[in-house]
């Protein structure tokens, strides 16, 4: 289990701690504390300022993060090509970079980065590593980050306190124990209750997974809403269909066709109708759904059964609406469709 307090709050992570208080900063020292608390694996300091990027004549905007020997491995974050931070770069202050997939793209196109000098807001930093593809979430494009040295990057931003420090439990079982000797440390501390907050992973994915239901619900709400219109629109059309063909039926009638045969014909035809407009619709989703991915830098996938659900479903719509069009046609008599004008 991690705990992350940011600013006056903690955020409770799965596998790490954060602490920053506006009256009283956490420092170093306070690193080689954490480590000694019960239940407590690794720790790292963070820092993290947003900077251009330069390489040659390629620049990109990016998340710098200032983190130690562990930061990555806590980040679940593995090297790709190259070498991570280590200890000896945090004590002399080294001026060196671990680059995100993203970032070794967009600046060094196909070229290798490793061992390349790159420039963060104007200071010199030799990449001595590549991290492999961590893929995208909702906060954006994991792989657009550059780590560095907290020290270093510290000393160029001129600054003694860390922004946050981020623990990791031991393993899932002792997190509690953790949480409750991080909770002990931060009240001795700061003397002040009010001064920081922890909040469990579990909490925060609640918190998420009530938003994400509610939209779920005005999706769809949206979503039915839309059906129902769409049902009625077919069940008008078939109707229109039905008129306009009670000769037809009459004749067909006159000819042998049953109520069962009339009755079928128009309920395939409501279903094919709206057969059509879920693909349509399923063809137009894939599209918008490729389109914003691109834009947002996020990947997406697409769920094959979730498409041949949809289809399945919009064909019962068209069978639930198309139900009364066609009874209405079967139940016509031959005489009276034969003499319709």
């Amino acid at each position: 289990m991690v705990y992350e307090c940011n600013g006056k709050y903690c955020l409770k992570k799965k596998r790490s701690i954060s602490i920053f208080d506006r009256k009283k900063s956490i420092n170093f020292k306070n690193i080689n504390d954490f480590e000694k608390l019960e239940g407590i694996k690794s720790v790292t300091p963070v820092y993290t300022v947003s900077a251009t990027v330069k390489y040659d004549l390629n620049n990109t905007d990016v998340r710098i993060t200032g983190g130690n020997e562990n930061y990555m491995s806590i980040n679940n974050y593995e090297i790709g090509s190259g070498r991570s931070i280590n200890p000896v770069d945090i004590d002399y202050r080294n001026k060196v970079a671990v680059i995100g997939l993203t970032v070794a793209e967009d600046l060094f196109r196909e070229d290798s980065p490793v061992s390349k000098d790159i420039y963060i807001n104007g200071e010199k930093y030799t990449v001595v590593g590549v991290l492999k593809d961590k893929g995208s979430s909702i906060t954006g494009d994991s792989n657009e980050i550059v780590i560095v040295p907290v020290t270093t990057l510290m000393r160029q931003n001129s600054t003694n306190a860390i922004s946050s420090i981020t623990v990791q439990a031991n393993s899932a079982e002792e997190s509690a124990a953790a949480k409750k000797s991080v909770e002990n440390y931060l009240l001795d501390y700061f003397e002040d209750e009010d001064s920081y907050g922890v909040f469990s992973q579990d909490e925060m994915l609640d918190t998420l997974n009530e938003v994400t239901g509610m939209l779920t619900a005005m999706l769809g709400g949206i979503a039915g809403i839309s059906l129902l219109v769409g049902g009625i629109g077919i069940m008008n059309i078939m109707l229109v269909t039905v008129t306009e063909r009670t000769r037809e039926i009459g004749i067909r009638k006159a000819i042998g066709a049953g109520r069962s045969n009339i009755l079928i014909q128009f309920l395939i035809e409501s279903s094919v109708m709206s057969g059509v407009g879920g693909i349509i619709g399923a063809a137009l989703g894939i599209a918008a759904s490729y389109v914003i991915s691109n834009m947002m830098k996020i990947s997406y996938r697409v769920n094959l059964p979730v498409i041949i659900g949809a289809f399945i479903f919009s064909l019962a719509v068209g069978v639930f609406f198309g139900l009364y069009p066609a009874n209405k046609a079967s139940k016509l008599k031959p005489v009276d469709a034969l003499r319709y004008e």
